[in-house]
């Protein structure tokens, strides 16, 4: 991945904070012939020694479960906002223009659960987004349904065992430059604009302390 240490976010909280809140994320593996790709929610679970665990189901004999069960090195990737940032807002414009961005990457073994695990796995994630008190609750669903899931879905873990960023919020520019961005940005109002000019925010106020 494109990386520069300045574009590299250094606290760890603040990396498993950006997976959380991106969860819906995108699993990639080997294939035959070309690479293979599923974008599914996953959970994130902290240890208390600090490792990562993510956890989640997908549909059996996909192209994708094929491939993870051949080999089951995985590369995960968490997408957050992103945005272009033009060379005329900085002080010498004739310059590049560039794309500020926040992205993680994660690797990983991925193991297959059994029936119970993946029957925990589809309650987890139905609880979590659902909740337990709706018509759609997961307790709700006849056990015949859930059986029939069971067959066709499949749970996983994945024990992360390297992870890497890119948190590119024009640290490489000076403070005035990267105040009139975030103006320049909130001018431009959408969501990804001023979701970003909300990250430098924060990282220039990180900064001043």
């Amino acid at each position: 991945m494109y990386s520069l240490p300045y574009f590299t976010e250094k606290d760890a909280t603040k990396v498993i904070a950006f997976m959380q809140a991106n969860s819906f994320a995108l699993i990639t593996g080997l294939g035959e012939q070309y690479p293979v790709a599923t974008q599914i929610p996953l959970e994130i679970v902290v240890a208390d020694d600090g490792k990562i665990v993510l956890s989640g189901h997908l549909m059996k004999n996909t192209d994708h479960h094929k491939a993870f069960v051949k080999n089951s090195n995985v590369l995960i990737i968490f997408t957050g906002p992103h945005c272009y940032v033009s060379a005329s807002w900085y002080n010498n414009p004739q310059s590049a223009s560039t794309w500020n961005y926040m992205t993680v990457h994660a690797k990983g073994n991925i193991t297959f659960t059994n029936d119970e695990g993946t029957y925990e796995a589809i309650k987890a994630v139905t609880n979590k987004y659902e909740g337990t008190a709706t018509a759609a609750a997961f307790n709700t669903m006849p056990k015949e349904y859930v059986g029939q899931m069971l067959k066709a879905i499949i749970g996983f873990t994945i024990p992360i065992e390297s992870i890497d960023n890119v948190f590119k919020l024009s640290q490489n520019k000076s403070p005035a430059e990267q105040i009139n961005i975030i103006e320049q940005l909130k001018k431009a109002g959408d969501e990804n604009s001023l979701k970003i000019a909300g990250e430098m925010e924060k990282l220039m106020g990180t900064n001043k302390v």
